[in-house]
């Protein structure tokens, strides 16, 4: 039994004061899937159904992949090092003129000297 997932997923539900339907209707399952998930009566969910919950409860997916026994710890942190990497800024390789760049390093300095302010 998956007691531990099915917590997980009922809280989840919960904090977002959802009913079963409106979970599982975006996860393509049915409520009484849902339902005997939660209660943690299905022993081995589906990795796409755990993706699919994952994105409708706002919840990790690898974290519900370890819960639910597909991942002990050391499987845990190496799949998160293999995560990607966030996103680049939308102004990353942007060609500034000099004017620009001193702008940003005045800026900068200003920053520096607010945290400076902040830690005396």
């Amino acid at each position: 039994m998956l007691d531990g997932l099915g917590n997980e997923l009922n809280s989840a539900r919960k904090r977002m004061d959802a009913s079963l339907e409106v979970i599982a209707t975006p996860a393509k399952i049915s409520t009484a899937y849902l339902h005997k998930l939660e209660r943690g009566v299905v022993n081995s969910p589906s990795p796409r159904v755990l993706a699919r919950l994952a994105v409708v409860l706002g919840l990790d997916y690898l974290w519900l992949m370890e819960l639910a026994g597909y991942l002990d710890e050391e499987q845990l942190a190496r799949a998160r090092l293999r995560e990607a990497p966030p996103a680049p800024h939308p102004l990353a390789g942007q060609q500034l003129t000099g004017e620009e760049w001193k702008a940003v390093g005045a800026y900068i300095g200003m920053l520096v000297a607010q945290r400076g302010q902040d830690l005396g």
